[in-house]
């Protein structure tokens, strides 16, 4: 026998429907441009369909009118934007390494489309980019987005979410760490690009007549792929010791911007 579906369960799995979609529209893999976005609504329809019977009915459903949930609804697309948003700072960090060598390299006008993004990224960094997205995979770290939407419903109930001041403080302090990330990944490139520019400054003063800058390009090239490749175990090792943050970093955002 068919169980008839109220008006205030219909708009109970609307506003499951939006949070879901905010979030996987928002977060790496599921919110590339490369996913079509026939797909991207078709597994929004399905999980929030998984996850809506678990989902209990707010009591201000029941007397709210459209328009008194219209705050409610942005405030749900929010959680979600602001979750996809610490799940990319990662990929931004490491994309932000391979800029920074592929300018030490000489590969600053040498830039291709990401797909994810479809901005343009020197080779470099889409190189890199696609390494992190590998190793993002292979730990199982992209099954972890349906456990957030799920710890979502659970930590923050439907109407009850609003981004406190204290998170979008943690949310800056999150976006510095970009820079960390960029660093930590490709500190072994950056320093060695470093020590080659400096030696071929001194070479330069004490042998005259010789052209550095010819010298120079192929080299800081050569260098910079070698040890790029010798230094893709550690790539490996700390992108996988940040992406084990991530789940911290979601807990956080939940806890955060529930107003209960």
């Amino acid at each position: 026998m068919n169980v008839p579906i109220g008006l205030e369960q219909f708009e109970t799995y609307v506003l499951v429907f939006i949070r879901t979609g905010a979030i996987i529209f928002s977060v790496p893999l599921f919110g590339s441009r490369e996913f079509p976005v026939i797909a991207k609504i078709g597994l929004t329809a399905t999980v929030a369909w998984v996850v809506f019977p678990m989902v209990n009915v707010p009591f201000e459903i029941k007397s709210a009118k459209l328009l008194e949930l219209l705050p409610f609804i942005f405030n749900e697309i929010l959680i979600g934007i602001i979750i996809g948003f610490a799940a990319r700072i990662f990929f931004e960090g490491v994309q932000l390494g391979g800029q920074l060598v592929g300018f030490q390299m000489g590969f600053g006008i040498v830039n291709v489309i990401d797909p994810i993004t479809g901005e343009n990224f020197s080779i470099i960094a889409q190189v890199q980019n696609l390494l992190a997205t590998l190793i993002f995979i292979s730990l199982d770290m992209h099954h972890w987005f349906f456990k957030a939407i799920y710890l979502s419903f659970e930590k923050v109930p439907l109407l009850y979410s609003q981004p406190s001041g204290a998170l979008w403080e943690w949310l800056i302090g999150l976006s510095g760490s970009m820079f960390v990330i960029a660093v930590k990944v490709m500190a072994p490139v950056i320093a060695t690009l470093l020590f080659t520019s400096t030696a071929m400054g001194i070479i330069a003063k004490g042998i005259q007549g010789i052209n550095v800058f010819i010298v120079m390009f192929p080299l800081k090239i050569a260098i910079g792929l070698i040890v790029a490749g010798l230094s893709l175990p550690m790539f490996s090792i700390v992108l996988s010791r940040m992406f084990a943050q991530l789940e911290g970093y979601i807990l956080t955002i939940l806890k955060m911007s529930s107003r209960l």
